[in-house]
């Protein structure tokens, strides 16, 4: 428990046996009530090492997508009662020492979502970061904020902390099929945004590792175009 609110920390993985190990292992336990690990689909030992660290899993049995199974985390949160979920990378790019920064706006100044910014945080150093990744991060910032009429500097970190209010609200639908892939993460930031909840940012870390040790598991074009969809559907009032 951290401050008074109840937390479960979350990380889907895809195949990250060499990285979910990190992940688990520099959560700070003593603040959060439950770690957990939502498995889309691995074939390798990421289960298995999340496990032996003390992590929960819950496994997909499938690859349904990073949206699909961050939607299955947030359901468990949602059942288990807790206060707050924080979303973190299962690639370790995140930095789990963090998830205090993360909280204490919720704590200090009742924000319901809190945005993690790698764009706030002085002398930034990202690593190696793809050169597509450093324009695309840009620009997506940007197009977020004139479709949410507030103006932010990150939108595509999945770094971030929910409260149990926003996950409950029937009015942000996280069902949607169309949500399965990446649509997910922007759409509940831009949804909370509309939704008239208080929001917060807070200067986070964002490290590249190595290209040999593989960057992303996201397609250029396609991936892409799933994190910017969510903007072009709301903003035509085509989806809500």
């Amino acid at each position: 428990m951290y401050r008074g609110l109840r937390v479960i920390a979350m990380a889907p993985v895809l195949n990250e046996e060499k990285k979910i190990g990190e992940v688990v292992r520099r959560t700070p336990r003593p603040l959060v009530d439950e770690m957990l690990v939502i498995d889309d689909g691995s074939t390798d030992r990421s289960a298995e090492v999340a496990r032996e660290l003390g992590a929960r899993v819950l496994p997909m049995g499938r690859v349904v997508g990073v949206g699909a199974a961050l939607r299955a985390g947030y359901r468990e949160a949602v059942r288990g009662g807790f206060d707050v979920a924080v979303v973190m990378a299962g690639n370790n790019k995140d930095a789990p020492e963090e998830i205090p920064l993360l909280l204490d706006p919720i704590v200090d100044e009742g924000a319901e979502f809190v945005q993690g910014s790698r764009f706030l945080k002085a002398d930034a150093n990202f690593g190696p970061m793809p050169f597509y990744r450093k324009i695309a991060t840009r620009m997506h910032p940007l197009l977020f904020s004139l479709v949410a009429r507030k103006w932010v500097s990150e939108s595509t970190n999945g770094f971030r902390a929910v409260t149990r209010r926003v996950l409950e609200d029937p009015e942000i639908d996280l069902e949607q099929e169309w949500l399965d892939e990446y649509e997910l993460e922007p759409y509940l930031y831009l949804r909370t945004l509309q939704r008239g909840y208080k929001t917060a940012e807070v200067p986070v870390t964002k490290v590249y590792p190595p290209k040999s040790l593989g960057q992303t598991k996201m397609p250029p074009i396609t991936g892409w175009w799933s994190i910017l969809r969510p903007l072009v559907l709301i903003g035509l009032g085509i989806r809500k």
